[in-house]
């Protein structure tokens, strides 16, 4: 797929996806938003597709907003009238809720500078790797604004509220070492290695996983992290593996161990979901 902002490229089961605007260290835009929410559509509908890596283009993961509209930034017109609140959506939010929302598992490639929303739209991926060089941070609170991207419920799922708080209130930029050490970041690599390790870990999921299991259990994983009960995750649970049990993946990811050969796993999550998918959308699990 051709993008302005975006570079898409799919290597054997892998898409790389890399916010495309070196010149301006990748700083984000409402095309830029636009478009990584068309490549997650048209990923999901993608069966060879298994990962996604998320990456920057040149030095930059993602300097943050683009500035270029200067001391109005941020200011969004509204005519004079009370705002439409279910049509006015902040952008990094309508990225990092289709991130969230996948069927397919998410690895941030930290390789530069992560600030603003390019801080943000790391944290609804699932795994998280750096350049030990990279520098994070939530700089909000610095430029008179609050959090975006559902961070404000995302950042404190991730490292907890102590951390969040002073991320957050303070608007530093950290090094990633820091990120390493909270939990925000998995490990760090040389700015060389990174894409490497990158792929070895899409890899592991990729050769060796049910697509079926993944993209389930990546949505309980993430959706039960909110509620306030384990019987939600007993109940949830419960259904998805009377469902997966069944099916043909199941069967052949035990007869695969059974005779010590690699599984050939063949649902797909775009037509094989179990019924009750999305279950958090039905009125009982809400």
């Amino acid at each position: 797929m051709e993008f302005e902002t975006l570079r898409y490229r799919v290597d054997d089961g892998i898409l790389t996806l890399s916010l495309n605007r070196p010149d301006r260290l990748n700083a984000f835009t409402d095309t830029m938003a636009r478009e990584l929410v068309e490549a997650m559509d048209h990923a999901e509908q993608d069966d060879s597709i298994r990962v996604i890596l998320l990456t920057g283009e040149g030095r930059a993961f993602c300097a943050g907003a683009d500035l270029e509209k200067g001391a109005d930034t941020f200011n969004q017109p509204d005519g004079g009238q009370e705002p439409d609140w279910n049509a006015l959506r902040d952008t990094g939010g309508k990225v990092t809720l289709r991130f969230y929302n996948s069927r397919k598992p998410l690895i941030g490639v930290i390789n530069g500078p992560a600030v603003g929303v390019g801080a943000t739209m790391m944290l609804p991926m699932d795994i998280r790797i750096a350049a030990e060089d990279a520098k994070i941070g939530f700089v909000f609170c610095r430029r008179g604004i609050v959090t975006d991207g559902a961070a404000s419920w995302l950042l404190p799922k991730v490292v907890g509220l102590p951390q969040s708080l002073e991320w957050v209130l303070s608007g530093r930029v950290f090094p990633a070492r820091e990120g390493l050490e909270a939990g925000l970041i998995r490990s760090l690599h040389p700015a060389g290695e990174l894409m490497d390790e990158a792929r070895k870990l899409a890899r592991e999921i990729a050769d060796n996983t049910s697509a079926v299991s993944v993209a389930i259990c990546r949505q309980m994983l993430w959706h039960m992290s909110g509620e306030t009960h384990p019987m939600a995750a007993h109940e949830a649970e419960t259904r998805a593996l009377y469902w997966t049990g069944r099916s043909e993946d199941a069967k052949e990811g035990v007869m695969s161990f059974v005779e010590k050969r690699p599984a050939r796993f063949t649902l797909s999550p775009a037509t094989d979901l179990p019924p009750g998918y999305p279950w958090w959308e039905e009125p009982e699990f809400r």
